[in-house]
């Protein structure tokens, strides 16, 4: 690595690491001040609301705002080069732009590859204790209130409910199938199912079991019955930022289960893990891009190329936003919605390094 790459790229990640602190800062003051009066009311302690939100809450805010931060610090940092005439110098010592893109790749794949670990297995682990939090002091207690439930829970094993109330861990009208192909061969009636969470089993009372072979139906009437089911209570629990909460392979699991189950609301979870491929990318695209609409030095100055860099890094959120909101809907496959804002910056990046003059 030679000087001036070391030079580019310690002003580079330094100006980093201080936008994310800034601007990390900057948030957690804002979310004290909204969530203040949650905190009188509810009364945690000062040390959960410390350690168990805020501490953990700091890695969450920095990934999320990372493509603004990095946007920005490669805006600032070009920019001040620029205006000191240290750009025109390299490039008249013979030095291409595309060398000089050099350092800012490094740190830029740097960053990204940081930003990949944290999202896949860091970030989920500290995003636990803070939705924890949330739930208990913040959100109002959750109740399941979704309606006719079916659940696969088996190749050839259907569950359904009417009804399920998750304080008291209770499942009404509840039917238990099992199907081979076209055909009910078996079905497992009864007004309740219980969890014991002693046993960890379910219990059901008073049950109906409908056996079918062919043409032939045989009814049997049992009193109790201790059974376990691939179900649990948690499957009827707060999915509130579930999503961020699952480290990479959690959430593969999770979203494999929810296939195999049938499950509706599966593009969350896709959405979330095809994002956190995409994220690193990003990053090293807009970093391209910062460098290319910053390295002309402006008459306005500094500030108007920062501005521009607000700008095109909010459009970016935005993309990200609205392809994700689409993705969710149904209306864009959740992988590609995921790489939405990473392709449309990629082609807005080969423009400005066509056409915008350097």
């Amino acid at each position: 690595m030679k000087l001036l790459d070391k030079y580019i790229l310690k002003k580079f990640l330094t100006t980093y690491v201080f936008t994310v602190l800034i601007l990390v800062a900057v948030i957690l003051v804002i979310d004290f001040t909204e969530k203040n009066d949650d905190f009188i009311k509810t009364n945690p302690s000062v040390y959960e609301i410390i350690f168990d939100y805020y501490l953990n809450l700091i890695p969450f805010y920095a990934n999320m705002l990372s493509p603004i931060t990095v946007f920005i610090a490669t805006v600032f940092v070009t920019a001040k080069l620029a205006s000191h005439t240290e750009i025109v110098a390299m490039l008249s010592s013979g030095i291409s732009f595309r060398r000089l893109l050099v350092p800012y790749l490094m740190g830029s794949t740097l960053i990204g590859a940081v930003i990949f670990v944290l999202i896949g297995w860091i970030i989920p682990n500290a995003n636990k204790e803070s939705v924890a939090f949330q739930v208990k002091y913040i959100k109002s207690p959750f109740t399941y209130d979704s309606r006719n439930i079916h659940i696969k829970i088996g190749p050839e094993t259907y569950v359904y409910m009417e009804s399920y109330n998750n304080s008291a861990h209770v499942g009404y009208n509840f039917a238990l199938e099992k199907i081979e192909g076209t055909k009910l061969k078996q079905k497992l009636a009864t007004n309740s199912i219980s969890w014991n969470e002693e046993k960890e089993k379910w219990h059901i009372d008073r049950y109906t079991l409908r056996t079918f072979n062919g043409e032939k139906e045989t009814i049997y009437k049992g009193a109790n019955l201790d059974t376990t089911l691939n179900l649990r209570p948690k499957d009827f629990e707060s999915t509130y930022k579930l999503e961020q909460t699952l480290t990479l392979p959690q959430l593969n699991d999770f979203i494999n289960e929810k296939i195999e189950r049938g499950a509706d609301d599966i593009e969350i979870y896709l959405i979330e893990k095809y994002e956190r491929f995409s994220y690193p990318f990003a990053i090293i695209i807009l970093t391209v891009i910062g460098v290319i609409v910053s390295a002309r030095k402006a008459r306005g100055g500094v500030g108007v190329q920062i501005a521009l860099g607000f700008m095109l890094a909010f459009i970016f959120i935005i993309f990200v936003i609205t392809s994700r909101s689409l993705a969710q809907v149904g209306d864009i496959a959740p992988q590609i919605a995921a790489w939405i804002p990473t392709f449309v910056f990629t082609g807005i990046g080969a423009l400005l390094y066509r056409y915008v003059p350097r």
